[in-house]
């Protein structure tokens, strides 16, 4: 049996850890609330994010900045975050991403619990489970914003390019949606991979921007933004492709530079 000793001794340190932790969480909410450090580590609120594509989509792009820096802040890790979100969620981003290890939304974007909403598979082929999904976030969860995120030497996509006999099991399932990604290059040497990882990203996008009966009617009302990236597994860099960025429908939404930069 425990002594009153060692009931106090255990008391008094669960006490002075929730001292230590509440005071950890109030120099979190001043350090936020610094304009300073604010602009020094790249923060857009979350609410704006929430409400505005095109500012979720900056939030992404600071996010990645920060961790290419090697300067992550992760936030929104804290016991009192994980409570609220108990009662609900509002991502601001939809992620449809490969399944890869090495790509995961949340680090290299610097965001965390209840930021985001992903949605993962090998190239990220979508089938009719993923459009539910994609489609619940955006009717359901209001998350106005949807990036599809390849990586570079993804495995998915060269296997479509190699063309290998008999794969394995319903992997021939991933190679046939991604082989037409991998038909319109003329070049030569080990550009290709890079070429059809970039391609199968932009007939994704569209795949999207053209899903009926919802996505589509959302997309060119611009009430929601579809974009496409490709991440770098080497430098942790995320280029948002140029091509998903031009000809938008028109919006309500401003797209001004919420950094100044």
């Amino acid at each position: 049996m425990q002594t009153a000793k060692q009931i106090l001794m255990v008391a008094g340190l669960l006490a002075s850890t929730t001292f230590a932790s509440a005071q950890n969480n109030l120099a979190t909410k001043e350090k936020y609330q610094d304009p300073d450090w604010r602009k020094k580590n790249y923060i857009i609120n979350r609410d704006s994010a929430y409400a505005n594509p095109y500012y979720a989509l900056q939030k992404l792009r600071w996010g990645n900045q920060r961790f290419t820096e090697g300067r992550s802040i992760h936030p929104r890790q804290d016991r009192e975050v994980i409570n609220e979100l108990s009662k609900g969620q509002k991502p601001f981003a939809t992620i449809v991403g490969c399944s890869d290890s090495r790509v995961s939304a949340e680090i290299l974007f610097d965001q965390c619990f209840g930021d985001l909403f992903v949605t993962r598979t090998a190239g990220q082929v979508m089938a009719q489970a993923s459009y539910g999904t994609i489609e619940y976030a955006s009717a359901v969860l209001n998350t106005k914003l949807i990036v599809v995120l390849g990586h570079t030497y993804c495995g998915a996509v060269d296997a479509a390019i190699k063309l290998p006999e008999n794969p394995p099991g319903h992997v021939v399932t991933l190679i046939n949606r991604i082989k037409p990604a991998t038909m319109g290059y003329f070049g030569q040497g080990n550009h290709r991979l890079n070429y059809a990882v970039r391609q199968n990203v932009i007939n994704q996008v569209k795949e999207l921007r053209e899903l009926e009966p919802l996505l589509s009617r959302m997309y060119y009302k611009g009430e929601i933004l579809i974009v496409g990236g490709v991440y770098d597994l080497e430098t942790g860099k995320v280029e948002f492709l140029p091509e998903t960025l031009v000809d938008l429908p028109a919006t309500k939404f401003s797209n001004r530079d919420m950094m100044g930069k």
